[in-house]
């Protein structure tokens, strides 16, 4: 059975009849508000209607130290501030019974007011009377950001050295022409040795771009990091030992050669799904 609220209804009380209520409660020592918890269970309201009422109950302290900061600094700058004549006890009708001669005193001066200078115009006359303030040094502008038209030019002729090295390459470890579609188009043949440096290479300088462009998680770029490098070294691996066995004439690569490169493009494959799995993980 649901319990009767402050009025001895049981329907639900709007905030503005539960304030009055809450301002009466019972605080402990040092403790400015009710608690969500405490509001719930003396006006057995719900946690939305709570948290508004606590929120009333706030913005009526703030208003209340907001008064008193300017009640204090009226007097401060010696503003007269009228009586409250519900304070007022004085009997205009009652007389002294025993009256004292009325003794001349000087009046006291007048304090004078107190100017409050706001913090903007402070800061304004600090720096005009002191010279040797620092001034705040002026904005920089925008730097231009450096062109990358030049690398198109670095990488054209490192391109035409690291595709040849790299068919040549896959040429002495067994790729070459194969027809990937068999019964479908006999015609079709492409040489297998191009995915080496398609792989390798390409999937180098995206690990490159992920690790420094500084703007994904942490995983990403320390995975990108390592994959990049050891993409890059086993893509000069390949260029020495393409160039090392052309030179001595071995028209066939010896077999751990053959073994390391057979696996390259699983191993591509394995990082490239990987790395996009990271990059696309922003936890």
């Amino acid at each position: 059975m649901t319990a009767p609220t402050i009025n001895g209804t049981r329907y639900p009380q709007p905030i503005e009849d539960l304030l009055p209520a809450a301002r009466a409660l019972d605080l402990p020592d040092g403790q400015t508000f009710p608690s969500r918890n405490r509001l719930m269970r003396e006006f057995r309201i719900g946690a939305p209607k709570a948290d508004d009422l606590l929120a009333r109950l706030k913005a009526d302290h703030a208003k209340q130290i907001e008064a008193e900061q300017l009640r204090t600094h009226r007097l401060a700058r010696g503003a007269i501030l009228p009586a409250d004549p519900d304070t007022d006890t004085t009997d205009p009708d009652a007389t002294d019974p025993d009256p004292l001669p009325a003794v001349p005193e000087s009046a006291p001066p007048a304090a004078e007011p107190v100017e409050i200078t706001p913090p903007e115009q402070a800061e304004q006359v600090t720096a005009a009377g002191h010279p040797d303030t620092p001034t705040p040094p002026a904005p920089s502008k925008p730097s231009r950001s450096a062109v990358a038209w030049p690398v198109v030019l670095l990488a054209l002729p490192a391109f035409v050295a690291i595709w040849s090295g790299w068919v040549g390459l896959g040429g002495l470890t067994g790729f070459g022409i194969v027809h990937p579609l068999p019964g479908i188009a006999d015609g079709f043949a492409i040489n297998s040795a191009i995915t080496l440096p398609i792989g390798v290479e390409t999937y180098g300088a995206y690990a490159l771009y992920v690790w420094l462009s500084g703007r994904l998680p942490g995983p990403a770029r320390r995975f990108a990091k390592w994959s990049a490098l050891g993409s890059l070294a086993v893509g000069a691996l390949g260029q020495v030992a393409y160039h090392l066995l052309e030179a001595a004439g071995v028209t066939a690569a010896p077999w751990w050669i053959t073994t390391a490169v057979a696996c390259l493009p699983v191993a591509v494959l394995g990082m490239g799904a990987a790395l996009a799995h990271l990059v696309r993980t922003h936890d």
